[in-house]
């Protein structure tokens, strides 16, 4: 609940021994800071994360880590959600997408988010990727495996070498990121997607997307008194 202070200021006339006096208004109180008002719980909002960092560590900014997968209809559903609020977030605030290397047909998409990300094709075709698997059905879902062919010749759709591609999925340097990306995750915790992780030490528990956000929205604040 947000509680409000509202200080009502009266000026009135006193009279003092034949003097007459007007009294000043008191000042208004400040606000008490936006992330106060939100009522956070640990162990029902949010997990705190033992010795946790963030995933890429940047001086001066707080990190918002989000694991995914392509092949989650709720990070799917989420997406749009997640886009908004980003988009009203100041520049001190770094967002990263992390893809859960969780094995089976989650794999695929995950080598190739971060293809993707070596050719510079992420913004062009995030959403392009929710939208196939889960609305348009251009791509396979789960339980369905996608071949390294198939994925590359969606991302040919938006300006990759499809045989260029597929060999970049699977390269030491995108094993490497998955690899890592794992283990990062492990250490948070993360056995589901979507999660956000707040600068590596607080990860997000909400009971809804929006929920989520409002979360992962006041720990950012709070983080951000503390840098």
């Amino acid at each position: 609940m947000i509680r409000r202070t509202t200080l009502v200021l009266v000026l009135g006339l006193l009279a003092l021994t034949g003097c007459e006096k007007i009294e000043k208004p008191k000042p208004e109180a400040t606000p008490a800071p936006k992330w106060l008002t939100v009522d956070l719980q640990e162990g029902r909002d949010y997990v705190v994360i033992k010795d946790g960092a963030p995933f890429e560590p940047e001086a001066g900014k707080i990190e918002v880590a989000e694991a995914f997968g392509y092949i989650c209809p709720h990070c799917a559903h989420f997406e749009p959600l997640l886009e908004a609020w980003r988009a009203k977030q100041p520049a001190d605030v770094k967002f990263v997408a992390v893809p859960a290397p969780f094995g089976g047909w989650w794999m695929p998409y995950a080598k190739a988010y971060y293809a993707a990300e070596e050719l510079g094709l992420v913004d062009k075709t995030h959403a392009a990727v929710f939208n196939a698997i889960h609305v348009e059905h251009t791509l396979p879902g789960e339980p369905n495996i996608a071949t390294d062919q198939q994925i590359a010749s969606f991302y040919a759709r938006y300006g990759a070498d499809a045989a260029d591609f597929a060999k970049r999925m699977e390269s030491a340097p995108v094993t490497e990121k998955l690899k890592r990306a794992g283990s990062w995750l492990e250490r948070a915790g993360v056995d589901g997607t979507p999660t956000l992780v707040v600068d590596g030490k607080y990860r997000v528990t909400g009971a809804s997307p929006e929920d989520t956000l409002r979360i992962a929205e006041a720990l950012v604040a709070r983080e951000r008194t503390a840098h």
